[in-house]
């Protein structure tokens, strides 16, 4: 996770160099009220990126726990184990709503 951290801000710029919505807002000379659809582009993009980067660190987070519980005590298993899917259906209805928000936002395109 220490690793994470420190490489993640070389991929947030090069995600923001490599975008081809910055690069032709920056060809643009002065700024139009059309010119929001590349930001909405962009920021719907970014929802689905960060819902999607969230949800998965979160879930393996979730399901380390319960399987450093279940190996510490092998009877409580099925105790872990309902809580466990329980708590990974919460974080993918995050994810969910994260690709829901970006359709939304591709919707005003």
């Amino acid at each position: 996770m220490k690793n994470f951290l420190k490489v993640l801000p070389f991929i947030v710029v090069l995600l923001l160099v490599a975008n081809p919505a910055l690069a032709a807002e920056a060809a643009k000379a002065p700024y139009q009220a059309a010119d929001a659809a590349g930001y909405i582009g962009l920021g719907a993009g970014f929802a689905i990126g960060l819902a999607a980067l969230g949800g998965a660190i979160g879930q393996g987070n979730s399901v380390r726990a319960a399987l450093e519980g279940i190996a510490r005590n092998p009877d409580a298993a099925g105790k872990i184990q309902t809580p466990m899917i329980l708590g990974l259906a919460l974080i993918e209805s995050l994810v969910i709503f994260g690709f829901v928000v970006a359709f939304l936002l591709q919707d005003k395109i």
